[in-house]
């Protein structure tokens, strides 16, 4: 597989350069500027931050590339902008490209019910070097519980990620809790976005969306 990496010299994109290395690396994005070895990809990565977006889109309309994409602090007008390009390529968003914390998800959004009248607040954790507060992964859940919910952010040391999703009555309380060990995971969950995209239809997928389709396969 060929791949375009958007965000090559920061932290997630190291990790994927690691993770990738049975693939070709043949075009990358970051401040400096931009390389190509003149041949397409068959899938751009793309986890930088809002503003290199639109850059993004133009690559992927380029070179008729699909998308995978785990920028964080999308607005409403991105999500557009990425349901447009759906419209030709394989799309893959999520806030979070851990297998655990999708997991989390699937379990959140149909066992929530029960705690309808129940407390519930999530907490997260992550590097103090994060931008953005709630996290994406941290709204993800909230909305797998189907209800909104107090959310607390801690910006503290060299953390990964911890989300804390806590629902608690008068009497007793549940927690769910996943936490990221190394940034490692993020990158092989995607490289298994990314060859799920490169032969998918066109369309906007999550990464809940990506595992499922692998589960039916097997």
């Amino acid at each position: 597989m060929r791949y375009g990496l958007v965000g090559s010299t920061g932290r997630m994109g190291q990790e994927i350069q690691k993770a990738f290395v049975d693939h070709t690396l043949c075009l990358t994005v970051n401040y400096e500027g931009s390389w190509s070895d003149g041949g397409k990809p068959d899938v751009i990565m793309d986890f930088s931050n809002p503003s290199c977006l639109p850059e993004t889109v133009r690559l992927c309309r380029e070179h008729g590339a699909a998308l995978v994409i785990g920028t964080t602090g999308l607005k409403d007008s991105d999500f557009e902008m990425l349901r447009e390009l759906a419209r030709q390529v394989a799309v893959v968003q999520s806030y979070n490209f851990s297998i655990g914390i999708n997991a989390l998800k699937i379990i959140l959004a149909n066992y929530s019910k029960f705690f309808e009248d129940w407390d519930l607040e999530i907490v997260e954790i992550h590097h103090n070097k994060k931008k953005d507060a709630p996290s994406g992964t941290a709204i993800m859940l909230q909305n797998a519980t189907g209800r909104p919910c107090p959310m607390h952010s801690l910006r503290i040391g060299g953390v990964p990620g911890d989300h804390n999703v806590i629902f608690s009555n008068e009497g007793e309380v549940l927690s769910f809790n996943h936490r990221a060990i190394s940034r490692s995971v993020f990158a092989y969950g995607a490289l298994r976005a990314a060859e799920f995209a490169a032969t998918a239809k066109p369309g906007l997928y999550s990464f809940e969306e990506v595992l499922q389709c692998s589960l039916k396969k097997s």
